[in-house]
């Protein structure tokens, strides 16, 4: 039976009981409003270890100034009903003051600090700041054995991983591919603000990515110039670009090698989306 708890001491009771018995933790960070990506690391979790824990925590200070954070969408409920359709151990649920004490005073600094400057660190300051002091908290209270998050945030993915890697965090940290709807969408939270025509016209931006990589796989190796041709297209397509880059896979600079990933992010109405895909030159 699905455990549902609020408060950290609680938790640490639950755990306890989990590692007496020799048990692998999993850890599923999540801001809830559940979709089929969100399933799919769960269900994973539950392949690779004995006991899951999935949080559910909207937390504010990974949003910047002029951002949905009150108008994020909440659906607590559904979510718990959900996860307890799965063979999920338990779900933690804390109030932000469980979280961010009225005296909280130790925010956690990116470890590299380029990674937060660029992409989306450079259009959203302070936003990675806020999530790997959250990601902090999470592993420091859970301290789990494994996290598992999704790809489609993938800069944030590598933030984690450097955190984890700087800090000699004993923790495994796996990802898993995108989860898109049938028109190719990148499923995410986010997706419920579009309008009807906008979420029609949402997948070109993943077309988009799907087309520079078969230039690239064709050998087109002007990148700035791919970028410039996916930028027109969707600018007449409707879309605001915050940023379309073809990057280095490990360090998201400018590509050096073959090993590559197109980031991209953009505006359709008020609805900020992002999306990536790799390129892999030798299929």
């Amino acid at each position: 039976m699905l455990k549902k708890i609020k408060k950290i001491t609680d938790l640490h009771r639950e755990l306890t009981e989990a590692r007496k018995s020799k048990k692998k933790i999993s850890l599923v960070p999540t801001m809830g409003n559940l979709h089929e990506g969100h399933l799919s690391l769960i269900k994973h979790a539950q392949n690779i270890s004995e006991y899951v824990v999935v949080s559910i925590f909207v937390n504010p200070t990974q949003f910047v100034a002029g951002e949905d954070y009150n108008k994020y969408p909440r659906t607590l409920d559904a979510d718990t009903e959900s996860i307890s359709k799965l063979d999920v151990n338990l779900v933690f649920t804390p109030d932000t003051n469980e979280i961010y004490s009225d005296n909280y005073q130790t925010p956690i600094e990116v470890p590299v600090s380029y990674l937060e400057s660029i992409h989306c660190g450079k259009s959203r300051p302070g936003h990675f700041r806020g999530v790997v002091t959250v990601v902090s908290e999470l592993f420091n209270i859970v301290q789990p054995d494994i996290a598992i998050f999704g790809e489609k945030d993938y800069q944030q993915l590598l933030i984690i991983r450097n955190l984890v890697k700087n800090l000699f965090l004993p923790i495994e940290i796996i990802s898993l591919p995108t989860v898109r709807e049938e028109s190719g969408l990148a499923m995410s939270s986010r997706n419920n603000y579009l309008s009807q025509s906008d979420r029609q016209r949402a997948p070109m931006l993943y077309e988009c990515i799907k087309t520079t990589i078969k230039s690239i796989k064709n050998g087109v190796k002007d990148y700035v110039d791919l970028e410039k041709e996916a930028k027109l297209f969707l600018e007449k397509a409707g879309f605001k670009i915050d940023y379309y880059s073809i990057c280095d896979l490990d360090t998201l600079r400018s590509p050096i090698n073959e090993n590559l990933v197109i980031l991209a992010a953009v505006w359709l109405g008020k609805t900020r989306l992002i999306d990536n895909a790799r390129v892999h030159t030798y299929d």
